[in-house]
């Protein structure tokens, strides 16, 4: 006789004394997580972890999340997206053009002064993906796509106003799309993860970073960094860059349709708009902690932020080759990009 499972034993010894048994959390779902920022980062408090008891509250306990934080599983943040696929993780967040020219079509919105908006801008993201690149994340389930509030230039003392303010500098650059647009405006860029920047400006080996406000807190950059430079309020960011949520495809379709459903219920338009909102309400506090330590903030005047958009024209121009090198149509996959970012209003 086949032997049966301890819960349904107990069930069986139950009807057979005429008393209760209750089974908790039957067929329970623990789905390992991973990411490479701290446990302290505005992702894992404000993002990720709200998510994770959504989830599972929809669930009815069901559905658990064990949270990976700083690359815990191994690795380099660059190998998260294969991680999701191979099944190491069951989900990470990314940013998946740490992987240079594999997300081609999917980095148009890290083109230079793209974006103004992260809530705006992951809906059009979400809406593009959908549309143009899902054959670039093969072998995973997308839950949301973002891009974040936009990147300004943090130094640890230069302080840059001009074009020729930021020639031969060395900063740090996020991927190579934003490695391109450094280079563009005179900078000599240096590519590395986040995690990696501040003691790359405290010994010096670069003299600023291309970074989101948001991001600094938790690596408390506004002690290093004393000078910032942005564009105003009203205007597109320099550089952005994309990030992903995904699920092991094999993972989601081994899960009973009820939490298949919680989790389509948490993916999608609207979560990535949620996402947005988060990175662009936690900007202003990251960036008041800089004003606060009485830092200096150089905003880009109108004149100054219409050559540095002159200046970076030649990077979009790139991408569209690259693009079409690879038999797709880079100039319709920047208008449709541009188009959805006017439809959502950025």
């Amino acid at each position: 006789m086949k032997q049966l499972k301890p819960c349904m034993m107990a069930v069986v010894a139950a009807v057979m004394l005429g008393t209760g048994v209750a089974c908790a959390a039957t067929g329970a779902v623990t789905l390992k997580i991973a990411h490479y920022l701290p446990a302290t980062s505005n992702f894992q408090q404000l993002v990720l972890l709200p998510w994770c008891d959504k989830i599972g509250k929809e669930s009815g306990g069901r559905l658990k999340c064990q949270i990976y934080p700083s690359m815990q599983l191994g690795g380099t943040p660059a190998q998260l997206f294969e991680q999701a696929r191979d099944g190491i993780a069951d989900m990470i967040w990314t940013i998946p053009t740490y992987q240079a020219g594999r997300f081609t079509k999917t980095e148009v919105f890290e083109l230079p002064f793209m974006v103004k908006s992260a809530e705006k801008g992951s809906q059009a993201m979400w809406d593009y993906v959908q549309k143009n690149s899902l054959d670039e994340f093969k072998g995973t389930k997308l839950i949301f796509t973002h891009v974040h509030a936009g990147s300004q230039l943090h130094f640890g003392g230069k302080s840059v106003k001009t074009l020729e303010d930021l020639k031969g500098l060395k900063v740090r650059a996020p991927t190579r799309i934003g490695s391109k647009t450094l280079a563009m405006l005179g900078a000599a860029p240096v590519q590395m993860p986040v995690p990696a920047v501040p003691e790359a400006i405290s010994k010096a080996v670069v003299d600023g970073a291309s970074l989101p406000w948001e991001v600094m807190t938790s690596l408390k950059l506004q002690e290093i960094c004393k000078t910032h430079t942005e564009t105003a309020p009203h205007q597109a960011k320099h550089s952005n860059t994309v990030f992903v949520f995904v699920m092991n495809m094999s993972k989601y379709k081994s899960l009973p349709p009820e939490l298949k459903k919680v989790i389509d219920q948490n993916s999608g338009l609207e979560t990535s708009k949620w996402v947005g909102m988060v990175w662009d309400k936690s900007m202003l506090p990251a960036r008041k902690i800089a004003v606060e330590r009485h830092n200096v903030i150089n905003v880009l005047t109108d004149a100054e932020y219409k050559r540095w958009v002159k200046a970076t024209e030649p990077v979009a121009a790139g991408w569209s080759k690259e693009v079409a090198a690879k038999g797709g149509n880079g100039q319709a996959l920047l208008n449709d990009a541009r188009a959805l970012l006017k439809q959502y209003g950025d």
